[in-house]
């Protein structure tokens, strides 16, 4: 059986706000609620993408939230996705944390009459701020691991 420890009700209340920001975003990128998801950031929010296991040179990088939008809306040229979320480590300082959380991101495209699923593996390296008694991402490091698509039928 696995360690257990006692941790204080505000921590357990900051790490379940946590988890609740990183659930939001899958929620709203699933939705197509671009500014839903843009509101999770702060102004000043760092945004970056790195396309494949180990790769050292961002693909995008974003320094605010409102050049975010169009990332966000680029989801829309899927028939439909879904981000599911595993597991994730939270490290809580004060009013900032960092964490690593999993997520497995299905995208079906409907091009030319072809129907192709792709499931992007993804880390998500993470800097939180609690501001005004919301966490935030006040940086967002989206690693895409490993891809693969397939054909898929409707």
């Amino acid at each position: 059986m696995g360690v257990r420890y006692a941790i204080a009700p505000e921590e357990a209340a900051d790490r379940l706000a946590i988890r609740e920001l990183i659930d939001a975003y899958a929620h709203c990128a699933d939705r197509r609620d671009a500014s839903g998801q843009m509101a999770l950031f702060t102004e000043d929010a760092h945004f970056v993408v790195f396309m494949g296991i180990g790769a050292t040179e961002a693909s995008q990088d974003f320094h605010r939230r409102d050049e975010l939008a169009p990332v966000f809306a680029h989801l829309n040229i899927y028939e439909a996705t879904t981000h599911f979320n595993g597991q994730s480590t939270v490290t809580i300082d004060g009013d900032r944390a960092t964490g690593e959380s999993y997520c497995l991101a299905h995208h079906v495209l409907v091009s030319e009459g072809n129907r192709t699923l792709m499931v992007a593996s993804i880390r998500y390296l993470d800097t939180f701020v609690k501001q005004e008694g919301a966490w935030l991402f006040s940086e967002r490091r989206l690693m895409v691991d490993w891809t693969d698509t397939r054909p898929t039928t409707p």
